[in-house]
């Protein structure tokens, strides 16, 4: 992310509306009074307080010298060389065959169901159009859709959808198409949370191609939540009537037709020749006529592949990779790297509803001692990724140096202190004997600087001997599995397990589902409706003030209110940790340099679009330059 498109951002958040270009909407909005507001910041309270480095109540950090390493906000990593979004004047070439290695297999075809990462951004917008895209400057604009508008205080947005589309089977797609969309996305395991993260109550076609969505309390942000996976991606749902045969033929209205799935092998896509979108030359998308998806878990495999030809673009998110990829690239490899680095941050979380870790003093003396300048070294990223304070990235318009100066800096004694004070307690929470070390499960997939990074981490709770670590692996999808805890009420059984947080669209899309009430009961002990439960949560961390800072944010169309807003939370997180971070992901496809277009692509209205953030291609505008 540069500083170019940070002031852009400013610019555009410093609106309300989050409309598209179509839409021509009043843009003056005032927050409501009934989102809960907070008191100091944020920041712990005195008893909260201690010696070793803890915050005090305006989350200054005490006597550890901490905030002289507090990066500032505009600040970019020495390896942070995004690629730029350009336009291109080049004609596209159209034909063509490419292989695409995804750093894993995704779990399933269903927007609705299926949870989605990175690799899963890649397949899916080939097959399903979303209703609205991210343009470069960092706006909502229409894709499925022309236009969006709100109603005074946000709480009803009505939409105009795009004419003359057709799904992949012939059939038309109609504002009753996204209005009968809407009850296989209330009973979705992932849309669900995601309706319940943006306060919509109902979809209604209240015209061949006018779609009103209800919003239960208002949204400054809506529009956001249809640029996404769970409510933008647009599928027949006579087709997903039926979930199991919906994932063996997923059926929408995107530039390619889905072929076939060999489950950990390939996902093969072709292109649709009845697509809607026809580019400024004239040129009916998609360019390219059939790719390949593989899964390669192996980050030397996977890169290997693209330098031997096997595969055209690797896909990654290990600053590792990368620098071997720049690497490759200045040995002579005809290799181009699409590189980005935003808020998507890595480290990992706490189950907080599982002992010892539902106990501040043991997250805050294992974070304690989390040397964020070695995991990232274990990872491959010096001089590529900036260690991690908060859910966004320095160059972020959402970076809080306050939050930063807050965030526990690596200390080993104070983190000892920390644990011991748990230890010696016989009213701990696991039930051990006063005086027995705690027991964490470290678990991470089997990528060997992923494996690396988590060997820093065993090594230095291990030194305390006031932690026994059992470190274990499992492919990504079993990791995130095991993370959801599907078969558990979604609690999950986890204990310590790394993860990836945060992404560059608006801080509701994922803070609100990530924060909300992890479980029935913890959401009826707040006076909040079923509903609100998000399976999501993977931390199973929640706090009434947090999440009312959260529903407030959307409340109001005001930079500066919703910034406040979201400062107070991640001031929050710093307290009480429910997850720590190591660094900030750099992230990248590494093409044959035939592959063009990524950096490139454009809306239908014109719109340079976002490009390639956290490794996502918009593969409908990818061409092969012969």
């Amino acid at each position: 992310m540069t500083t170019r498109r940070l002031q852009k951002s400013f610019a555009l958040l410093a609106v309300a509306g989050l409309l598209a270009a179509a839409c021509g909407g009043d843009d003056d909005d005032s927050g409501t009074d009934d989102g809960a507001q907070t008191e100091d910041d944020g920041g712990a309270t005195d008893e909260e307080a201690t010696d070793d480095g803890a915050t005090d109540d305006d989350g200054a950090t005490e006597d550890d010298g901490a905030a002289e390493d507090v990066v500032e906000a505009g600040t970019e990593a020495e390896g942070d060389v995004d690629t730029e979004v350009v336009e291109s004047d080049v004609p596209r070439q159209q034909g063509g065959e490419i292989a695409i290695g995804l750093e894993a297999e995704i779990v399933g075809m269903r927007p609705t169901e299926d949870t989605c990462g990175s690799p899963c951004y890649n397949v899916f917008p080939t097959i399903y159009d979303k209703l609205m895209e991210s343009a470069e400057d960092g706006s909502y604009q229409g894709w499925l859709l022309t236009g969006i508008e709100p109603n005074e205080d946000f709480t009803v947005w009505t939409a105009q959808l795009r004419e003359g589309v057709v799904f992949h089977n012939g059939n038309d797609l109609t504002a009753q198409t996204i209005a009968d969309m809407w009850p296989i996305q209330q009973e979705g395991s992932q849309s669900a949370s995601q309706i319940a993260a943006s306060g919509l109550a109902n979809v209604e076609a209240t015209g061949d191609f006018e779609v009103t969505y209800t919003l239960s309390r208002s949204n400054s942000a809506f529009p956001a939540y249809l640029a996404r996976a769970q409510l933008g991606m647009v599928f027949d749902p006579t087709v997903a009537a039926d979930l199991d045969a919906w994932n063996e033929n997923p059926v929408g209205t995107g530039p390619y037709q889905f072929v076939s799935r060999d489950l950990d092998n390939e996902t093969v896509v072709e292109r649709n020749p009845n697509y809607w979108f026809v580019d400024s030359d004239g040129t009916q998308l998609p360019y390219i006529d059939t790719i390949r998806f593989r899964p390669i878990p192996d980050e030397g495999t996977r890169l290997d592949a693209v330098l031997s030809g096997t595969t055209q673009v690797a896909h990654t998110l290990r600053q590792g990779t990368i620098r071997d990829g720049r690497a490759a690239r200045d040995d002579g490899a005809d290799i181009f790297l699409y590189e980005f680095q935003g808020n998507n941050v890595g480290g990992g979380m706490f189950n907080t509803l599982v002992a010892p870790f539902d106990d501040i003093r043991v997250r805050r003396g294992l974070t304690l001692m989390n040397s964020q300048d070695n995991v990232i070294e274990a990872l491959g990223g010096t001089g590529i990724s900036l260690p991690g304070t908060q859910w966004f990235s320095p160059d972020s318009p959402w970076y809080s140096e306050s939050v930063a100066a807050a965030w526990p800096q690596f200390d080993f004694e104070a983190g000892v202190a920390e644990l011991q004070a748990y230890v010696d307690d016989p009213a701990r929470s696991d039930g051990k004997a006063a005086g027995e070390p705690i027991d964490a499960e470290l678990s991470c997939p089997p990528d060997p600087t992923l494996i690396a990074a988590m060997q820093v981490l065993e090594q230095t709770w291990t030194a305390s001997g006031l932690v026994n670590v059992n470190l274990t692996n499992y492919d990504q999808q079993t990791h995130i599995d095991y993370a959801l805890g599907a078969e558990n009420g979604f609690v999950g059984s986890h204990t310590t397990h790394c993860w990836r947080v945060s992404n560059d669209e608006d801080p509701s899309t994922f803070l609100n589902a990530a924060l909300a009430p992890p479980t029935a009961e913890v959401a009826e002990a707040a006076g909040l409706p079923p509903e609100t439960v998000s399976p999501l949560n993977w931390s199973n961390y929640f706090d009434a003030e947090v999440f009312g800072n959260l529903i407030a944010a959307t409340q109001t169309g005001v930079f500066e209110e919703r910034y406040a807003l979201y400062e107070s939370v991640m001031m929050k997180l710093a307290v009480d940790l429910p997850i720590w971070f190591s660094g900030h992901t750099a992230t990248a496809l590494i093409a044959d340099s035939s592959i063009k277009g990524l950096n490139s692509w454009e809306l239908p209205d014109g719109t340079l679009g976002t490009g390639h953030p956290n490794a996502e291609g918009r593969w409908a505008q990818a061409y092969i330059e012969t």
